[in-house]
């Protein structure tokens, strides 16, 4: 892992995850932490400039869908209590699933738009377990 890569993710973890996971207490009335598989994305230095626009943009445009009204703010706060990120190589690779209340989403983050998984397919996901 190049300088580039640690400084990145230290920017990640100290100030942007931090920042998200802050703007879902504010759609959804609780924090929800953010794990990531950080060894899947130390040596890509362009999977870890999109992690942050790809899942969890994403994934807070989900949530103010889902959390528009008390009856969902409450749906989430108690059925979703992580976050779990991970590069994959090829968009192939890319898996979204709900299990256990931790959202497990799989990106090809250095694929850009072609890697992600899609807000609406990030909502479905949540609204078929809540």
């Amino acid at each position: 892992m190049g300088l580039a890569e640690r400084r990145k993710i230290k920017e990640l973890q100290d100030e942007v995850l931090p920042a998200r996971e802050r703007e879902i207490a504010e759609i959804c009335g609780t924090a929800i932490p953010y794990e990531v598989d950080w060894a899947s994305l130390e040596h890509d230095a362009e999977a870890l400039n999109f992690l942050d626009n790809l899942s969890c943009h994403r994934l807070n445009m989900a949530l103010r869908m889902i959390c528009m009204d008390d009856m969902g703010r409450e749906a989430v706060r108690d059925g979703v209590k992580r976050i779990a990120l991970k590069n994959v190589a090829d968009p192939a690779q890319r898996h979204i699933a709900f299990e256990d209340g931790v959202l497990h989403m799989h990106c090809a983050y250095a694929r850009g738009a072609e890697g992600m998984i899609p807000d609406g397919r990030i909502r479905e996901t949540l609204l078929a377990a809540l």
